[in-house]
């Protein structure tokens, strides 16, 4: 049984952002969503998280549509073939994110902060987390919320200290986070009047009726974050499994920037798609 109680079948997705091309994380991260949406005989829904205009690129979007078809992977909905949830491109879904911008603004569980990455990285609390941003002191945290529009500074949504957040992972395993001990107040509205990460997934999620989210294990805290979000929200919150993640021959996780391990580069050595889904097996 499955999280979300509206959709009378599973809904898995894959969420790629078009600002490189993709790499073999990309590649296993895709291909296990693909298969356990055909174990659930369910659907799998292609969306285009292109909210970063200086670094998307219609290029890599183009080949992010080629890349996955070539890799075997085919979709029921997106932005290519339509479907019942669109717009399926996240620059076309500002409508959305803007309303539970002020829902949340509404509830006083936002708060604006004028904080820039520096002033939080320097904060003695903040950990050493190469994958996750630091706990934000809460500096900017008021006592009474106010503004009419988000624009201009980061809007963060504020934890409450000491809250565990715990979820079963449908691979790792249990997962338990404290609130203000493994992140803090986060944002979920840039100043440059951008819905951040945290708000555009789980908004999407929520309207796209997503079952199940697959994705590396790099987000672990980011899913304790959305948790929050979707209780806030009042949206059914999803079920999550989390890859291992594909490392570098230095361990290091992959990212857009390994040229040498992208898809595309693969392709053009010569490798098969059955050798690649083969070399990211688990």
């Amino acid at each position: 049984m499955f999280a979300d109680s509206k959709s009378a079948s599973y809904r898995g997705r894959i969420a790629p952002s078009p600002t490189g091309f993709l790499h073999l994380g990309h590649a296993r991260t895709f291909w296990i969503a693909t298969q356990r949406a055909a174990e659930h005989g369910g659907q799998l829904i292609l969306r285009n998280e292109d909210l970063d205009s200086q670094r998307c690129r219609p290029e890599f979007v183009q080949a992010m549509f080629e890349d996955l078809r070539w890799l075997g992977i085919e979709w029921t909905e997106g932005p290519d073939v339509s479907g019942p949830f669109g717009p399926y491109s996240q620059s076309e879904r500002r409508v959305h994110y803007l309303k539970a911008w002020k829902k949340l603004r509404d509830r006083g569980l936002i708060y604006p902060c004028t904080c820039s990455r520096k002033d939080v990285a320097l904060s003695a609390s903040a950990p050493n987390d190469m994958d996750d941003e630091p706990v934000y002191p809460g500096t900017c945290r008021p006592t009474v919320v106010d503004g009419a529009a988000p624009k201009g500074v980061n809007w963060r949504f504020r934890v409450h200290d000491g809250e565990e957040v715990s979820f079963a992972d449908l691979h790792l395993g249990p997962q338990r986070m404290v609130a203000g001990r493994d992140f803090g107040d986060f944002i979920i509205w840039r100043r440059d009047d951008v819905p951040a990460y945290q708000l555009a997934v789980v908004v999407d999620d929520g309207a796209m009726q997503i079952a199940e989210v697959v994705r590396g294990a790099d987000l672990l805290k980011s899913t304790a974050r959305q948790i929050l979000l979707f209780r806030a929200l009042g949206l059914a919150t999803p079920q999550y499994y989390h890859c291992d993640l594909v490392r570098d021959d230095a361990g290091v996780r992959l990212a857009k920037r390994h040229d040498a391990l992208s898809i595309r580069k693969l392709r053009e050595l010569g490798w098969s798609a059955e050798e690649v889904r083969g070399s990211v097996a688990t």
